[in-house]
């Protein structure tokens, strides 16, 4: 009888009076997101996989559920994340629209939770902006990810800030194959020099042409990071030089509009890199394991729908920061 009670590992349910408050939280953003002339989507829980992996690649492919659709005999998959259902909707339905702004709020489902500890079902909220290829853009998707860890009463978040764009510049001139790439991307997460150095070794590589990358392991800390990597880095490189121009005007936008808010820079951040394109960021709170919010611009997207354009959001699990929340205990 006790096994029949149980729910699978990773699956949680809401009981009052927390389910009170989960809701209040939800009805606070969404009311939040509207005033900021945002639009809601409702996307559905099940999609044919392949419109719902579409640009997605192999992240989300391994984090989804899979069945056979008994009527159309299609592969069909529960959505592990939002936003790439956000991107469908906004390239299918507001294609003549030059800027689209979306929010959604959802459950999501997951093979594997991202990171231990984590939930397989999370309740998704973000928000997306289609259409625009401007730092101003990155900023807006930031402050909202501000104002909804405010909303939700979360105190002492520190953000982290990083740019895909310097590791592609710095691979890009190694020549690598799709599975050497993976191999360093790898290294990277890790920040493991040795492996790093034993990579160089088993590839017949002159470990100086991975000096580069050796270096962005260590170019994380305050915002002084970005001078030490122009001191080590090649910023005769114009993406390199682009991308570093960008996180540094994004780190001073922030620091003037919430000074408050401790920012870490994380040149060797690869969060999302295999569609991501340009500025990622994520925020943290002092001793919780994971991150509480990310984001990051993914330009492009839409493209397989015929409509492509960049694009930039966040988004968050609502059940995480209804924990992390004040008064989660009341």
């Amino acid at each position: 009888m006790t096994r029949s009670w149980m729910l699978p590992e990773g699956v949680e349910e809401a009981l009052p009076p927390a389910a009170w408050r989960l809701e209040e939280l939800r009805r606070a953003l969404l009311d939040h997101f509207r005033a900021q002339a945002y639009e809601l989507v409702l996307p559905p829980l099940l999609e044919n996989l392949d419109t719902l992996l579409t640009g997605t690649g192999s992240d989300l492919e391994r984090q989804t559920f899979k069945l056979i659709d008994p009527v159309g005999g299609r592969l069909l998959g529960l959505r592990a994340d939002m936003t790439p259902q956000a991107a469908r909707i906004a390239a299918r339905h507001f294609a003549g629209q030059p800027v689209v702004r979306l929010c959604y709020l959802g459950t999501v489902l997951r093979t594997a939770p991202d990171s231990i500890g984590g939930s397989r079902a999370p309740r998704q909220v973000g928000c997306e902006i289609f259409g625009e290829a401007g730092l101003s853009a990155d900023l807006e998707a930031l402050r909202l990810l501000l104002d909804t860890l405010r909303l939700a009463g979360v105190a002492n978040a520190h953000l982290d800030l990083g740019h895909v764009g310097v590791y592609r510049a710095l691979a890009a001139k190694l020549g690598l194959d799709a599975e050497a790439e993976t191999a360093v991307f790898d290294i990277l997460q890790r920040k493991s020099q040795p492996d790093l150095h034993e990579f160089a070794r088993a590839q017949g590589m002159d470990e100086r042409a991975l000096a580069g990358l050796a270096a962005l392991m260590d170019l994380n800390g305050d915002v002084g990071v970005l001078k030490r990597a122009r001191g080590v880095l090649d910023t005769a490189d114009p993406a390199l030089e682009q991308a570093l121009a960008t996180v540094e005007q994004a780190a001073a936008e922030l620091q003037r509009a919430s000074p408050q808010v401790p920012l870490h820079i994380d040149l060797a951040e690869l969060r999302g890199y295999r569609y991501q394109t340009g500025l990622v960021f994520a925020a943290f709170v002092p001793g919780h394991g994971r991150e509480v919010a990310r984001g990051g611009r993914y330009d492009g997207v839409g493209r397989e729908f015929g409509c492509a354009r960049p694009a930039t959001g966040f988004s968050a699990d609502l059940n995480e920061l209804l924990r992390l929340g004040r008064g989660a205990g009341a």
